[in-house]
């Protein structure tokens, strides 16, 4: 289910579901969140890079939108009236985003040309292909926060999530030509970066996750006992998306979305977790009118 596609279909329709809490019904209420929580929750994360601020940014915003439901007219999809209300949240956030590399992409450039290289054989980038792999992703991670919270919200709406300019341009409230405009300019930021200092996908350039691995443990910057990113449990923007999404790269530019398609993904979320307790608090159960 990728509600940012054009055809987005579910068995159970948001229509009917919203119809359902507004007659009183929880479990349509927590079907509907546990529908669009991870979605929201993962747009948060890559715009925060913290796990611990996605999730209060989540519940924040869901709190909105089902405080909101009996405001909704149907006049547009319910996905891209949920989508705006956390892009309005996100975007209006005053927390900084915590960014353990750098506050701009000069500055990230400057940091990983100054990380000194460690070459592993084989055998060791075998033995330490997970903590490799988790400085690509907070690598990419870093490269995200380096855009400006506009250029990232369109850049992970439309370029990560695979949303078309109909429903991006919804969603940011502008109009085609400009979220056109601004994913180009936020594909073109990030894209010059890449092209320039990473070698994944420019070989001329001489950073190598793998080559910083060693640098970046030696610092805290991975635990290799606690990752933030690589888990076990994680899915990926691809896997979720990729058999519904209808991405807007070019095919030179596919490789570069294509590593940031395959950042992580949270699926799982604790039972306890976001909007389950404020649903058995009985003051929202009489101000939603829940069985």
């Amino acid at each position: 289910m990728n509600p940012f596609h054009p055809t987005y279909q579910t068995d159970q329709t948001d229509k009917e579901l919203i119809q359902q809490i507004l007659d009183g019904n929880q479990p349509a209420l927590t079907n509907l969140i546990e529908r669009h929580q991870p979605f929201i929750y993962n747009i948060a994360w890559k715009m925060t890079g913290s796990t611990a601020d996605a999730e209060d940014l989540t519940q924040e915003t869901l709190i909105k939108i089902i405080s909101n439901l009996s405001t909704f007219k149907h006049e547009s999809a319910f996905q891209t009236w949920a989508y705006r209300i956390a892009k309005n949240h996100f975007l209006n956030d005053q927390k900084k985003a915590p960014n353990i590399f750098a506050n701009s992409f000069e500055e990230l450039g400057t940091r990983l040309d100054a990380a000194p290289n460690t070459d592993l054989s084989e055998s060791e980038k075998k033995d330490q292909r997970e903590a490799i792999r988790e400085v690509r992703l907070q690598c990419l991670s870093g490269m995200l926060l380096c855009l400006t919270k506009e250029q990232r919200m369109v850049y992970i709406i439309g370029d990560i999530f695979g949303a078309d300019h109909t429903i991006g341009s919804e969603i940011m409230e502008i109009s085609k030509d400009n979220y056109r405009m601004k994913l180009s300019k936020a594909r073109k930021d990030l894209y010059n970066f890449m092209q320039n200092k990473c070698g994944l996908v420019n070989k001329a350039n001489p950073c190598r996750c793998h080559k910083k691995v060693t640098f970046a443990t030696e610092n805290g910057m991975v635990d290799a006992k606690n990752l933030l990113f690589n888990r076990k449990e994680y899915s990926t923007f691809k896997e979720q998306l990729e058999p519904d999404a209808d991405f807007l790269v070019d095919d030179a530019e596919l490789k570069y979305a294509e590593l940031h398609q395959g950042h992580s993904f949270k699926t799982q979320f604790e039972k306890k977790n976001f909007l389950v307790k404020i649903l058995e608090d009985a003051n929202w159960q009489r101000r939603l009118n829940l069985n």
